[in-house]
């Protein structure tokens, strides 16, 4: 008796084009909907897990880029071991970490893809989205009322989507460059873009971890992307935007005024606000780190050791947190100096990936560096939607670099 067969082979190549959409779709949604995002992450990983070569995941692992993630994921499990608290605190302390298992997996799926560049331009567009909302919002009565109610931004919130507008300036920064003389209204329409997103940043709706992010990327690029004297030009030209909207935006000083006067007040009279918060949690997280300076307090302990912490103090002392608002404290107080030095390890392989030239090479340094320099300021990689685009990002731009690797290689054994 004939019958359907009880397995039927896997159709790489139609599941492999099934991931590269729905990896463009992720990027598309990470602006817009953590909870598309997490939908279709779920999707992507029914899809790509049968469609890849396992021996290129392994070899991934060996490498320092794709293996380094993993081991940092891989000493998250091993500090529930040692953590004192409830199971499910330990388990909600490790989730963080489990995104960066993600990595690896992009970089082999995007080795072998030639769509990388969809990836980076629905990011674009969906950012490119946000920006003319808020442009037309305020004469659109219903989109200006949830303009108004969020701080002049359509979805999240000012510090996250200033971050996702300085990826995109620097990213297209360096496609105007490209095609300057090729293409010359691409370059317009990028300037374009450029242009509306920075003057979002400046007079709308200003993330001030992007205010210190933004210098530091455009040295990068005049220094790696341009000649001495078009990066003389371009950094001038910055300072006088910046001198212009300093003057002219009276949101932009009172945003950044307002760190000074809130660490006077936080120093003179113990008063409660983000930036003395800041100042109180980097104290009480090196003291933590002392207390198990080489293995931490364990996965998911953070809440319960600034409690105790807090215990029986008053004023700034008597607060605690979840969230140290900077990643290097936020690993050192769960897996102490190991976990660091995993950490970093990880942050400068990635920087050594994305070493040269090409589109793919800026934008994963783009993304590093801006998680590096946030993570100062904030816990970026355990963030949702910061550290899924340092995930996506490096996972996507990684893969395209060593495609790209790979051609010229051949290219040259060819010739």
């Amino acid at each position: 008796m004939s019958g359907l067969p009880i397995t039927a082979p896997v159709d790489r190549v139609r599941l492999a084009r099934i991931a590269d959409g729905l990896a463009v779709a992720v990027a598309a949604s990470l602006p817009l909907s953590t909870s598309a995002t997490s939908i279709l992450l779920v999707l992507w990983l029914l899809a790509v897990v049968p469609s890849i070569d396992w021996n290129d995941v392994r070899d991934d692992y060996l490498s320092p880029a794709g293996g380094l993630p993993v081991v940092l994921v891989l000493f998250g499990v091993l500090g529930m071991v040692w953590s004192d608290v409830a199971l499910s605190e330990r388990w909600e302390g490790l989730e963080p970490f489990l995104k960066l298992l993600v990595i690896p997996l992009l970089i082999v799926q995007f080795r072998h893809s030639d769509r990388a560049l969809w990836v980076f331009g629905a990011y674009v567009l969906s950012c490119v989205f946000l920006m003319v909302v808020a442009a037309i919002g305020p004469f659109i009565p219903p989109i200006d009322a949830i303009l108004q109610k969020n701080d002049h931004v359509l979805v999240k919130n000012p510090a996250t989507q200033s971050g996702e507008f300085v990826t995109c300036i620097f990213g297209l920064l360096l496609v105007a460059v490209d095609y300057v003389e090729r293409r010359r209204w691409l370059p317009l329409a990028v300037l374009i873009i450029v242009f509306g997103m920075l003057a979002e940043i400046l007079y709308l709706a200003t993330g001030r971890t992007a205010l210190v992010v933004a210098p530091v990327l455009l040295v990068l690029f005049a220094l790696t992307r341009l000649t001495v004297r078009a990066g003389v030009v371009v950094v001038a030209a910055a300072v006088l935007i910046g001198g212009v909207a300093w003057y002219s935006s009276p949101y932009l000083y009172k945003r950044t005024v307002a760190v000074w006067t809130h660490l006077q007040e936080y120093e003179q009279a113990d008063e409660r606000n983000s930036a003395g918060e800041r100042v109180e949690f980097a104290r009480k997280s090196l003291e933590l780190w002392r207390e198990a300076p080489v293995i931490g307090h364990g996965t998911g302990s953070t809440r319960a050791v600034f409690e105790k912490s807090a215990e029986g103090r008053s004023g700034a002392a008597g607060w605690a947190t979840t969230n140290p608002h900077n990643q290097t404290f936020a690993v050192a107080i769960q897996l102490g100096l190991v976990g660091v030095l995993v950490l970093w390890a990880m942050w400068l392989s990635h920087l050594f990936l994305f070493r040269g030239g090409g589109l793919a090479g800026w934008v994963g340094l783009v993304i590093v560096v801006q998680n590096i320099i946030g993570s100062l300021f904030n816990s970026h990689l355990f963030d949702f939607v910061q550290g899924w685009t340092y995930v996506v990002g490096v996972g996507v731009a990684g893969g395209m670099v060593l495609r790209q690797r790979a051609a010229k290689r051949s290219a040259d054994a060819g010739s």
